[in-house]
């Protein structure tokens, strides 16, 4: 018996502190997106999108994990420049139907549980398809260096046949 109270009194800090130093964030009850899981954010006023793109920031990336997670919500026919990031990137798909294609590559249609895995520096776009809003966790590795931003992805290119 006094093992297991020692045992619970030992224990405790332990668990307060892998809590307690944990990053943990709950949206505000009623800030959902309604197609997603999580908020839809603000919108986003660079020059990086074209249409309107809303972004909500869930883990920022510091000194101990290197890694950026958002929330990035596009209305229909909304899409990224194309764009590479040095340490990769996988987006989750929540929602929507949208698009991802690689430099040289066909254009992929992406759906409320698909996944894909960008490699480190290849060029690349995302974004909704021409009907409908698109919504994707982004979950992008900052270890060597930021978001290369290049050219915006031309409507030709956008609009192109689909796989």
């Amino acid at each position: 018996m006094m093992f297991k109270i020692a045992f619970s009194f030992l224990m405790t800090p332990c668990l307060c502190i892998g809590i307690c130093h944990g990053q943990s964030k709950k949206p505000a009850a009623g800030s959902q997106n309604s197609e997603g899981v999580f908020p839809k954010g603000a919108k986003i006023t660079n020059s990086n999108f074209t249409g309107t793109v809303y972004l909500y920031p869930m883990i920022a990336a510091d000194s101990i994990n290197a890694t950026d997670v958002g929330n990035v919500t596009f209305e229909a026919g909304a899409r990224s420049r194309w764009h590479l990031h040095p340490g990769g990137q996988i987006l989750l798909v929540t929602g929507g139907k949208g698009y991802y294609q690689e430099k040289g590559q066909r254009k992929v249609i992406l759906r409320k549980g698909d996944y894909i895995k960008c490699p480190p520096n290849v060029a690349h776009w995302h974004g909704a398809s021409a009907d409908s809003a698109f919504s994707q966790v982004a979950v992008t590795g900052r270890e060597k260096g930021p978001t290369v931003w290049l050219e915006a992805v031309e409507d030709t290119v956008y609009l192109a046949g689909e796989r």
